[in-house]
């Protein structure tokens, strides 16, 4: 049975007087009608009434003591979450042509108080992100003519088309996100630095704007909102160390190299509040002069060709252009997924700040608490101050815990929930003298979930003239935590603590990773990598896959900065004496041919398409692959037979003549046809070891009963592949 919540006393009001009135027989028999609004009734009543609160108060017994143990356990309520966001700030009018520098804690107007929370100068540009975005497969049959003849224009070999896209046109952010590693030719985000209009008068004025002047160059600021973003409050350790930065910012300077190739200037980062554009904030980059700023003059059959910044074709844009940003990998990474970027942004949050403000004064009693402003105080943000006798005003430290104070040392305990501070008891923590005065030096606080506020509610700042633009929603605002909600996390808390130790700690905790989307994750007890062993005391191997939205080979991979960034996580919660791994999957190469016959009524190419696909699917290492649906299981078995009972479940497919398996030692090797391991059944099995996974990287589906027993790399397929090699092309169709 479950653990009741015990009342000491559980008599209400109606049942003490019920219970009174039941002795009136026994004691004063001679009352026989104690009526409602008789004077005895209402003494009877009266006091009734005193003792229902008697055991009301009794009742808080318990509840205090849940109270006691939270304290106990050092596991205060949560205060009220703050929302942030990101606001982009531009130019009232087209007449503003000077860099505009805005103080921190700028208020931002809305139905919320906001305040910029970051350093800006905002600067007379305008942005638009672009992407040399790979065509889709409709669009690439579509453009297979198209695609020969910008081969021949370019003089190109081998082309990798790509289309010029704008991205968060209009500074709207993309819910879905956009993947500039896997849905672009060249890995790169590209900002498009632009003039508000093509006035001769306007450009030169904004170039003058960049111009470097005695306070030093000026620094530009880009916003970045990733997909995935990094949790706030509930990580109790702290945030994940960032992956090593790989990525760099250039601009375009107006020269040209010795190859006749546009020259790119790396861009100095200033300050990077997006921890290796792992989570929402702002990029500060420093600018060269403005003579080191421009686009070089291309030819039009050499435009958009190869390293150069991507093609505009429409004028009105194009004589606007100052210069190009480009962000790029310095090695290939499996994903960059944005929900939005921008220039000229700066983080807000949903805050208020106080200075230079007396909240109070010493009684000189030891555990005296004074109360602040205000609840749901931002504890990094709290400076306080205590006046001592002949010296003045004089900061005392914050600490986690007065018990480790000394008698002698100036601190006080941070209650931020309610915004409150506690001082010592002369012995732990100095008290502070009496009549001496409190004062608040510096305090944010606020919060709630009244500040999640959807994109365009914040369009006004308190500057003259600028104007603010909010692209994407306000997040992270929560009001704050319940007691019963507290209590909730004790049974965790004890359980666990935020430490690795049994196979399900680490399953969660890596899936908890910040910063990392992953769709798998496999604990392998015992196995070491290295040596490809088992049963090695002391060892624990986490294997990691991230999300792949697309069933297309090549199966997902992660790359270096998500292992790393799983390992750091984890790292810091494994026990002492355990030595951890984080590793890929090692992938069998695996090859397939299938025949079909197709029902009448059924086209015969989608048909197959959709035997293609399915196999593809059952096979995936994700969900919803595998027999249960949760990806194709760690060293299972691949049966030909289970394969043909797969493809006899496609919609349209009359009978299965059967299925062949195949593999390679190499990537370059010829596919070897799996050997039968029953020739009655016509059995194939490709067995797997404990640590790999098949990638199925060719598929041959024809109709008939004869099953090809030869496997090519024709039906490979290559999309969302990168680094091809190839040159990169746009598509210019009227070029051709």
């Amino acid at each position: 049975m479950p653990i009741p919540f015990y009342q000491l006393d559980d008599r209400s009001f109606e049942d003490l007087v019920s219970e009174l009135l039941a002795r009136i027989p026994g004691h004063t028999p001679e009352w026989t009608n104690p009526r409602v609004g008789d004077p005895g009734r209402t003494i009877i009543e009266l006091f009734a009434w005193l003792a229902d609160t008697l055991l009301y108060r009794a009742n808080l017994i318990p509840e205090r003591q849940r109270l006691a143990f939270l304290r106990l356990l050092n596991i205060p309520l949560r205060p009220a979450r703050a929302a942030e966001g990101i606001v982009t700030l531009e130019p009232a009018s087209d007449k503003l042509l000077r860099p505009v520098p805005v103080p921190l804690f700028t208020t931002v107007k809305g139905p919320v108080g906001f305040e910029t929370c970051g350093e800006i100068t905002m600067l007379p540009l305008q942005g638009q992100v672009y992407a040399r975005r790979r065509p889709s497969a409709q669009e690439k049959r579509q453009l297979t003519n198209v695609i020969r003849g910008l081969e021949t224009v370019y003089n190109i070999k081998k082309g990798d088309l790509y289309i010029t896209t704008p991205i968060f046109a209009e500074g709207e952010a993309r819910k879905e996100g956009f993947d500039f590693a896997r849905q672009t030719v060249d890995q790169s985000l590209w900002i498009a630095l632009l003039a508000p209009k093509a006035d001769p008068a306007i450009m030169a004025g904004v170039r003058k704007a960049l111009t470097r002047n005695q306070n030093g160059a000026r620094v530009l600021n880009v916003g970045i909102s990733p997909r995935i973003t990094l949790p706030r409050f509930d990580e109790e350790v702290g945030k994940v160390p960032s992956a090593r930065n790989l990525w760099v910012w250039e601009i375009t300077s107006g020269r040209r190299e010795k190859d006749q190739t546009p020259e790119y200037l790396t861009l100095p980062v200033v300050y990077d509040g997006t921890e290796a554009l792992t989570r929402q904030g702002t990029v500060r980059l420093e600018l060269p002069d403005a003579d080191d700023i421009g686009v070089p003059v291309e030819e039009i059959t050499k435009a958009g060709l190869g390293p150069r910044p991507p093609r505009i074709d429409d004028a009105a844009v194009a004589e606007r252009l100052i210069a190009w940003i480009r962000l790029r990998p310095q090695k290939k990474v499996a994903s960059l997924s944005l929900s939005w970027a921008g220039i000229n942004a700066v983080a807000i949050d949903q805050r208020t700040t106080l200075t230079n403000l007396l909240v109070g004064t010493s009684s000189g009693l030891a555990d005296q608490s004074v109360q602040l402003p205000g609840g749901a105080v931002d504890p990094a943000s709290l400076e306080l101050q205590v006046e001592e006798p002949g010296v003045g005003f004089v900061v005392w430290r914050q600490v986690d815990d007065l018990a480790t104070a000394s008698r002698d040392d100036g601190a006080f305990q941070l209650d931020a929930e309610a915004g409150t501070v506690t001082f010592g008891d002369g012995v732990r923590g100095k008290v502070p003298a009496v009549g001496m005065r409190i004062r608040v030096a510096a305090m944010r606080y606020g919060g709630g979930a009244a500040g999640n506020l959807a994109s365009g509610n914040l369009a006004a700042i308190a500057l003259p003239g600028l104007k603010a633009f909010q692209p994407l929603a306000t997040t992270g605002g929560s009001d704050a935590e319940q007691l019963s909600e507290a209590e909730k996390r004790i049974p965790a808390f004890l359980k666990h603590g935020d430490r690795a130790v049994t196979e399900e700690d680490y399953q969660r905790l890596a899936l908890d990773t910040p910063a990392v989307e992953l769709g798998r994750v496999e604990v392998l007890p015992r196995f070491k990598p290295h040596q490809r062993r088992f049963n090695v005391p002391g060892v624990v191997t986490v294997m990691v896959l991230p999300q792949a939205p697309v069933h297309l080979p090549p199966n997902p991979r992660p790359d270096r900065i998500i292992l790393e960034r799983v390992h750091d996580w984890l790292d810091a919660r494994r026990p002492l004496a355990t030595e951890l791994y984080v590793i890929g999957v090692e992938y069998l190469p695996l090859g397939l041919s299938v025949a079909v016959t197709v029902m009448e009524g059924h086209p015969r190419d989608v048909v197959l398409r959709q035997v293609r696909e399915t196999v593809r699917d059952f096979l995936w290492p994700l969900a919803p692959g595998g027999i249960s649906g949760e990806g194709w299981g760690l060293g299972q078995t691949v049966v030909n037979q289970e394969l043909e009972v797969v493809v006899a479940r496609v919609k349209g497919v009359r009978t299965v003549a059967g299925v062949n398996l195949f593999t390679r030692k190499s990537a370059t090797a010829p596919w070897d046809l799996v050997p039968v391991t029953n020739l009655r059944q016509g059995t194939q099995r490709l067995t797997l070891e404990g640590w790999q996974l098949p990638e199925l990287l060719a598929v041959a589906a024809v109709e008939g009963e004869q099953v090809p027993g030869v496997l090519t790399d024709a039906d490979e397929a290559a999309a969302g592949a990168v680094g091809t090699g190839a040159v990169a092309i746009p598509a210019v169709p009227e070029v051709c």
